[in-house]
């Protein structure tokens, strides 16, 4: 194997989403699924309009990929499409057949909620791409949503492998629904932690939350020592 030479001194970079890091990178084991990945989702990202897919067709044409597919016991385009059909099954992407004059043309979109909605409209025909047609639906959801970990990137900040796990562990002990709102009224007073996000859930399970406002315990309760143990020489 030849050495690396290095880095260039100017060069192009491709974001990568924490998400993918932090938490779908982990479970990707097949090398070539996870190639595959990478270069989709640099290629989405050079994408320009709307909506952004990209083609199996255009992957093929990525020498980088294919050389990188190359093996002994499966040919490079193959390879490609055992890969995509691995991380359209896992969720990475939403993979909709097209017609094209007769003949299938493979899309792949980011499994993003806005990607599902024009996904959705793509092959009820409402949305046209030019040339394409619908023709099948062969995508399959995540199984495990998004939800919270996505709604915690975008509004308060990067999710580590341990806020992650800080995260799930909420989702076992409070509704839903209070972890939106929670990080909501976190953003709103402007304290972007999952500290004080956990402090809000901890106070709601004690303090009780009804209709999005948790209720306080008043430290003036009138019937403090009317119910206490010397309540009966209390007045009103």
């Amino acid at each position: 194997m030849s050495q690396f030479s290095g880095f260039p001194a100017r060069m192009e970079f491709t974001p990568i989403p924490n998400y993918f890091l932090n938490v779908l990178l982990p479970r990707i084991s097949d090398i070539r699924e996870l190639k595959t990945t990478l270069h989709t989702l640099a290629a989405l990202y050079r994408k320009r309009g709307h909506p952004r897919f990209v083609t199996c067709q255009e992957l093929m044409n990525n020498d980088g990929l294919m050389k990188s597919l190359k093996a002994d016991d499966e040919e490079p385009q193959e390879a490609l499409r055992r890969a995509l059909q691995m991380a359209s099954q896992r969720g990475t992407f939403i993979h909709i057949a097209l017609d094209r004059d007769g003949s299938t043309e493979d899309i792949y979109l980011l499994n993003t909620e806005a990607d599902r909605k024009i996904a959705a409209r793509i092959e009820s025909g409402e949305l046209k791409i030019s040339g394409l047609k619908a023709a099948e639906k062969t995508y399959v959801e995540t199984e495990e949503p998004p939800g919270i970990f996505t709604l915690y990137e975008q509004n308060i900040g990067m999710l580590t492998p341990l806020i992650a796990d800080e995260l799930k562990e909420a989702e076992k002990l409070y509704p839903e629904s209070w972890l939106r709102d929670a990080v909501k009224e976190a953003v709103a007073l402007n304290k972007r932690n999952i500290r004080y996000i956990m402090r809000i859930l901890e106070r709601w399970s004690t303090e009780g939350k009804t209709d999005g406002a948790y209720q306080r315990v008043s430290k003036t309760d009138p019937d403090k020592y009317i119910k206490g143990k010397y309540g009966h020489m209390v007045r009103r």
